[in-house]
């Protein structure tokens, strides 16, 4: 198959118990990652992933590495059956770590160590704070900011037209939603999360990882990635570690990161990994435009359809 498909990653929130428990046995390429990452771990990551509880699965120090190997695993198995490498790569948050991987910035088990370090020292800074997260939709941007400045927190996430993400002290994020729900009809809503992600609460952590970045071996991706502090293709390994870094605080800017996947000349876009809500921002971008999930073994068949319809 010849088409050009862009490949784009899940983020933390996406995790559920069970996820990818059907891949193993209909792919051995999916069977070998789970044991890869076991074996590096020192710890049962595929039993975590395929039985674990839910509880288990949302401390960013499992479900980081969780989500990383999950997808990467659904990366194996379509590459297995289709032999379709990606056009363009992009991630959203964690699953930029997971686009490098399969850009091949980085070797599978280099990738499962940073990721699984990134996941304690943000677990450490979650500890440290009483951070809090909100989505927005609807509403200007330029007001939704002014806010944010005002009361002191952070604009986490640009994921789609309609949908911005908020993240601070729990106390100024209740202050924001007050002030935002005063400020026009728009729906805010309370995010389920352990804190306070892309937001200068995570500064301990952000600082923690440049270090481990700088004595990670990053080389050029085979294909181009997008990055989510520019949202724009980054190719040069000294750029990629510093907004590695720099996105552990700073915002997604995911709606930009797409726009620049599209501009990639891709036909299609295939989200790997649990949940599907890239497909569902991609809709908001675009909704026209041909995408697809693959988070277990049953969507391999409508993946493999939608690359036959292009």
């Amino acid at each position: 198959m010849n088409a050009r498909v862009g490949f784009m990653f899940a983020g933390q929130g996406a995790q559920f118990p069970g996820m990818g428990s059907d891949l193993p046995a209909r792919s051995k390429a999916a069977a070998e990652l789970f044991d890869r990452a076991d074996a590096q771990l020192g710890w049962s990551l595929s039993e975590l992933c395929f039985e674990g509880a839910a509880e288990a699965l949302t401390a960013s120090a499992n479900c980081q590495p969780a989500i990383f190997t999950m997808s990467l695993a659904c990366v194996a198995a379509f590459r297995e059956r289709t032999g379709v490498s990606p056009a363009v790569c992009g991630g959203l948050s964690l699953g930029e770590l997971s686009a490098l991987a399969a850009a091949e910035a980085y070797d599978f088990e280099s990738g499962l160590a940073l990721v699984a370090r990134r996941g304690q020292l943000m677990d450490a800074a979650c500890a440290a704070s009483q951070g809090a997260m909100a989505a927005v939709i609807g509403g200007e941007p330029a007001v939704i900011e002014g806010i944010c400045r005002e009361v002191g927190i952070d604009v986490a996430n640009y994921n789609c037209p309609g949908q911005i993400d908020i993240s601070g002290l729990a106390e100024k994020v209740d202050e924001a939603v007050a002030r935002l729900a005063d400020a026009g009809p728009r729906t805010v809503v309370r995010l389920n999360v352990a804190g306070a992600f892309h937001s200068r609460l995570m500064q301990p952590a952000a600082d923690a990882f440049a270090p481990v970045l700088a004595d990670t071996a990053i080389a050029a991706p085979v294909c181009p990635v997008v990055q989510n502090v520019v949202g724009a293709v980054v190719a040069d390994p000294a750029m990629i570690r510093q907004n590695l870094a720099g996105q552990v605080t700073g915002s997604v800017q995911w709606e930009a990161c797409v726009r620049a996947m599209l501009d990639a000349g891709v036909q299609a876009l295939i989200e790997f990994g649990p949940g599907k809500v890239l497909s569902g921002f991609m809709r908001r971008i675009d909704r026209k435009f041909p995408v697809c999930n693959i988070q277990g073994a049953e969507d391999l068949d409508a993946a493999e359809s939608l690359l036959q319809s292009l």
